[in-house]
C-alpha cells in the first residue's frame, strides 16, 4: 500500500507537477530572498519619509508661534506649513539616497513579479493549460492573419473593379 503515493506520482498530471516541483521549490526560495530585501526597502523608503516629515513639521512647529493665532494669520500660517513640506520634501526627491533607495525598491519588486510569473507559468505547463507565452504567440499569430487578410482584401477589391 505504501508504494501507491509513489505510483500516484509518477502517471498522469501529478507527474507533470512532481517535475515541476523542484522548480517552483526553487523560484519559492529566491522569491522569498527577494521579499526580504523588498521589505528591507520599503522599511528604508518609510523610514525616509517620516523623517522628512518630522522635520518639516518640527521646523514648521518652531516658525508657526512666531505668528500671531488669528483669522488673518491662518492663511499665512497654510503657506509656510506648504513651503516648509514642500522644500523638505523636493531635497529628499532630489537626494541620491531616495533615488538609490527607491531604485532598488521598484527592482525587487519587479523580481518578486518574475519569481511569481515563472511559477505561474511552471503551473500551468504541468495543468496543460496555455501560458502566457503561449497565449502571446497566438495573439500575434492572429495579428499578422488579419494583416494578410486586410491585404488580400485590398488586392481582391482592385481585381473586381
Amino acid at each position: 500500500m505504501s508504494n501507491k503515493q509513489q505510483t500516484i506520482t509518477a502517471t498522469g498530471p501529478f507527474r507533470k507537477f512532481a517535475v515541476t516541483a523542484k522548480k517552483l521549490s526553487t523560484e519559492t526560495i529566491e522569491m522569498n530572498e527577494d521579499m526580504t530585501e523588498f521589505n528591507s526597502r520599503l522599511t528604508a523608503y518609510y523610514k525616509q519619509l517620516a523623517d522628512t516629515w518630522n522635520e518639516a513639521q518640527k521646523e514648521y512647529s518652531r516658525k508657526v508661534p512666531e505668528l500671531p493665532n488669528d483669522i488673518e494669520n491662518m492663511e499665512a500660517s497654510k503657506r509656510i506649513w506648504i513651503d516648509m513640506f514642500e522644500n523638505y520634501f523636493t531635497k529628499l526627491f532630489d537626494s541620491s539616497e531616495f533615488a538609490e533607495n527607491f531604485g532598488k525598491l521598484v527592482t525587487s519588486e519587479l523580481e518578486i513579479a518574475k519569481h511569481w510569473n515563472n511559477m505561474t507559468a511552471a503551473l500551468l505547463e504541468s495543468a496543460n493549460m496555455p501560458t502566457k507565452k503561449d497565449m502571446d504567440e497566438v495573439y500575434q499569430e492572429l495579428h499578422s492573419l488579419r494583416k494578410r487578410i486586410a491585404k488580400l482584401e485590398k488586392i481582391a477589391d482592385k481585381e473586381v473593379t
